[in-house]
């Protein structure tokens, strides 16, 4: 099995990948230790973080394989590589660029670049990509990834944005593999004020979401 799809199938099984934003290392830090407190294993550092690539370097030393850890808001083919340099597994970008799915393709590495329309989720498909980032979904909405999945069924689609505790079955029936969850798993205002229990416990709540979901599944 190839690195790229062993690394796909661990994102399918965990279910949410968090979106992580922080002011500094040692914030990101102490997110990234509440979410794994809180059963959260799928870890997304966005190049939004000041000193994005010393974080992802700093993360992969301090919690190793506990988590799945790669690096998003990834804009150009020179961030790729030097994430990937820096213990990034998978690669997420908010838009299609064909340059960082292509390096993405040649190093064996995950890449999930972000798609908006019919014509951009094909064109990343068709291109190589591992899975289709939807979004905004926040703005697209359930339905919208419903209808996309009707003619695209093949297509791995994670909804990113607008995903909550309460909504997680709505997009897990609508046809997402996995879900990108930001603001509503890290909570500005608890991060503010170094809250970080909070944190944990939204996680826990999306960890029996999902585990409830796919139960009712099972039966």
């Amino acid at each position: 099995m190839s690195r790229s799809k062993e690394v796909m199938d661990r994102v399918k099984e965990l279910g949410i990948v968090a979106v992580v934003r922080g002011k500094s290392e040692e914030e990101v830090h102490k997110i990234v230790e509440s979410l794994v407190a809180g059963g959260i294993t799928g870890i997304e550092i966005t190049f939004t973080v000041p000193n994005a690539l010393k974080v992802i370097e700093s993360v992969h030393v301090r919690f190793g394989d506990r988590i799945l850890l790669g690096a998003g808001t990834v804009l150009t083919p020179a961030e790729a590589a030097a994430a990937i340099a820096n213990h990034a597994r998978y690669i997420v970008s908010p838009c299609v660029n064909l340059q960082i799915i292509s390096l993405c393709n040649a190093e064996d590495i995950t890449v999930m670049p972000g798609a908006m329309t019919p014509t951009e989720v094909v064109t990343a498909w068709r291109s190589g990509a591992d899975c289709v980032k939807l979004f905004p979904a926040e703005i697209l909405g359930v339905a919208y990834l419903k209808a996309l999945k009707a003619p695209l069924p093949d297509v791995p689609l994670m909804p990113t944005g607008g995903v909550n505790v309460d909504n997680v079955a709505e997009w897990l029936d609508a046809g997402a593999c996995a879900l990108g969850v930001g603001s509503a798993l890290v909570d500005k205002k608890a991060v503010a004020e170094k809250n970080f229990s909070k944190l944990t416990e939204t996680a826990q709540r999306f960890v029996k979401a999902l585990a409830d979901y796919r139960a009712r599944k099972a039966k």
